[in-house]
C-alpha cells in the first residue's frame, strides 16, 4: 500500500512539475506581454502633438485611457468610429499626460489630462467611452475611478470588460449591463452582484449607460448611439465605410451566448507551450487608419502567437489619420529580428510610400507586406483572421473570431488544422514527466523492502 501511495505521490507530482509548471510559466509570462508589454527602448523627447480643433458647438466625447494599459480595440475603434461623423470633438484622455500604453505594445500620447480637459469644457464631457482597463495597480487606477464617479451624470458607454470598471465604480448598482464573455465564463461578474449581467445581448442601454458584450459588440453600441444621437442615416454610413457585416445587431442586440470550447483549448496551449513566437513589425506612418493599426494588435498579439513590434524612422510622434498621436518602439536601423513586416491599411502603399523606400535602403530583408492590399470592401479584420491561420492554424483563427464576437461565417481559413508546436509540446512534456516518475519508481520505489522506510532504502543504494 505504501508503494503505491508513493508511486501516485511520484507520477502526479512529476505532472505537475514539468507539465503544469512548465505551462503555468509559459502562460502567465505570455499573458503579461500582451496585457502590461514593457517598453525596451527609451521615450523619446515629444516636441509637440497633434490634438484635434476643439468645436464648442459639438458633442465632446472622452475616450478613456489607463495605467498600466488599455485594451487596444476597446480604446482604438470606439475612437474612430466617433470621429469619423466628424459631429464630435473626440479626444483620448487620461488621468496625466504621461505615454499610455494599449495591450499588445502599442503606445500613444493622450490629448488631454482629466484636468486639462474639465478646465477646456467647464463641465463634463458629453460622452465617456470606458475600455477595458486592467485593475492591478490600485495607486495607479485610482484617479480612472473617480474622474468616472465625479461625472455620475453624463452619458456612458462601455466595451468589453470595460463594463466591470464601469460597475467598480458603482453606476451600475441596480442596471442592467453587457460584457465580454469570459467575464460570464470566469466568474468575473460575481463581484458585483447588484448588476442584472446580460449574456444574450450585444449591447444593453439602460439610463445613461450603454454597455456592450466582446469587442465588436463595442461596434453595435457605438453605432447604437450614434444612431440615437444623430440619427440612423449617419450610424448606416459608418457601418457601411467599415464594411461591417453586422449591423442588424444594432437593431436588434440579441444574440445566442458563447462558452468555452475547444478553440479555448488552442488558445491556452497557445498561451502556455508556444515557445517559438513569431516576430512581427508593424509599420507606423502618418495618415494611417486607426482600426486597421488595431487589427494587427488584436489578431497576431492576442492570439499568444506573435510578438509585435512597432517600427518607424520619425523621430516624433506618427499621427494617424484621426489624430492620434503613437509613439513608436523601435527605429528602422534598431528593429529587432523579424520574420514579417506588416503594413496595415486599404492606402498603405500609398500613404507609406516614402517610409517603405527608408525600410529599404536601411537594407532590411524583410519584405513589407501590405495585409490590406485588396481588402477595400471587406472587413478590417478579415484579411488579418484569414492570414493569421495561414500563419498559425485554423483552430487559433477561428479561436480569434470567437474572441473578437465576431459573427461572422464567410471567411475562408487555409492552414494547418491546430498548431502543432502548441498541442506536440505539452505531449512531449506529459512524456518527459511519465519517464522521469518511471524512473524514480524503477531506481527507488520498487526497490522498498516490506516494513522498510524509503529514505533508507534510497540512502543505501547512494553508497
Amino acid at each position: 500500500m505504501k508503494k503505491l501511495i508513493l508511486r501516485v505521490v511520484v507520477y502526479v507530482m512529476m505532472f505537475i512539475i514539468l507539465f503544469g509548471g512548465v505551462g503555468a510559466f509559459g502562460y502567465i509570462r505570455s499573458n503579461k506581454e500582451y496585457w502590461i508589454p514593457t517598453r525596451q527602448t527609451p521615450v523619446p523627447v515629444l516636441q509637440a502633438l497633434s490634438v484635434p480643433e476643439h468645436n464648442p458647438n459639438k458633442p465632446t466625447v472622452a475616450v478613456l485611457l489607463s495605467n498600466p494599459t488599455t485594451e487596444v480595440f476597446d480604446f482604438m475603434v470606439p475612437y474612430e468610429l466617433f470621429a469619423m461623423t466628424e459631429s464630435y470633438n473626440v479626444y483620448a484622455v487620461a488621468p496625466d499626460k504621461e505615454l499610455k500604453t494599449l495591450s499588445g505594445g502599442l503606445d500613444l500620447m493622450p490629448h488631454y489630462s482629466f484636468d486639462e480637459l474639465d478646465r477646456l469644457l467647464g463641465k463634463s464631457p458629453d460622452l465617456i467611452v470606458i475600455p477595458a482597463m486592467p485593475m492591478v495597480d490600485e495607486a495607479k487606477y485610482k484617479p480612472i475611478r473617480q474622474w468616472i464617479q465625479n461625472h455620475a451624470d453624463t452619458k456612458m458607454l462601455s466595451i468589453c470588460a470595460g463594463a466591470l470598471n464601469l460597475a467598480d465604480t458603482g453606476l451600475l448598482k441596480g442596471k442592467e449591463a453587457a460584457t465580454d464573455w469570459k467575464s460570464f465564463e470566469y466568474n468575473e461578474v460575481t463581484k458585483y452582484p447588484e448588476t442584472n449581467w446580460r449574456r444574450d445581448l450585444r449591447y444593453v442601454a439602460d439610463g445613461n449607460i450603454v454597455s456592450s458584450a466582446a469587442l465588436t459588440s463595442g461596434i453595435d453600441a457605438v453605432l447604437y448611439v450614434i444612431s440615437q444621437q444623430l440619427g440612423e442615416p449617419m450610424a448606416k454610413k459608418i457601418a457601411k465605410e467599415i464594411h461591417y457585416p453586422s449591423y442588424s445587431f444594432v437593431k436588434n442586440p440579441e444574440m445566442q451566448p458563447y462558452h468555452m470550447d475547444r478553440t479555448e483549448v488552442a488558445y491556452t496551449l497557445n498561451r502556455a507551450f508556444q515557445w517559438n513566437e513569431k516576430s512581427t513589425g508593424v509599420l507606423l506612418y502618418d495618415g494611417m487608419d486607426d482600426g486597421a493599426l488595431t487589427t494587427i494588435f488584436d489578431t497576431y498579439a492576442a492570439s499568444g502567437t506573435t510578438k509585435v513590434h512597432t517600427i518607424s524612422d520619425a523621430k516624433q510622434p506618427v499621427v494617424t489619420k484621426y489624430h492620434l498621436n503613437l509613439v513608436t518602439r523601435y527605429s528602422m536601423s534598431n528593429a529587432p529580428k523579424l520574420d514579417r513586416m506588416l503594413v496595415p491599411g486599404v492606402e498603405a502603399e500609398t500613404l507609406a510610400a516614402e517610409d517603405i523606400k527608408q525600410w529599404h535602403a536601411k537594407d532590411n530583408n524583410v519584405m513589407p507586406e501590405f495585409i490590406h492590399s485588396g481588402s477595400a470592401d471587406r472587413f478590417m479584420f478579415d484579411a488579418p483572421l484569414e492570414d493569421l491561420a495561414k500563419q498559425e492554424d485554423v483552430e487559433t483563427a477561428k479561436y480569434g473570431i470567437k474572441r473578437l464576437e465576431y459573427r461572422v461565417t464567410n471567411l475562408s481559413f487555409e492552414g494547418k488544422p491546430f498548431s502543432y508546436e502548441a498541442f506536440g509540446i505539452p505531449i512531449l512534456l506529459a512524456l518527459a514527466a511519465l519517464l522521469t516518475a518511471f524512473y524514480i519508481d524503477r531506481r527507488f520505489i520498487s526497490k522498498i523492502k516490506k516494513g522498510r522506510h524509503p529514505s533508507t532504502t534510497m540512502d543505501n543504494s547512494r553508497s
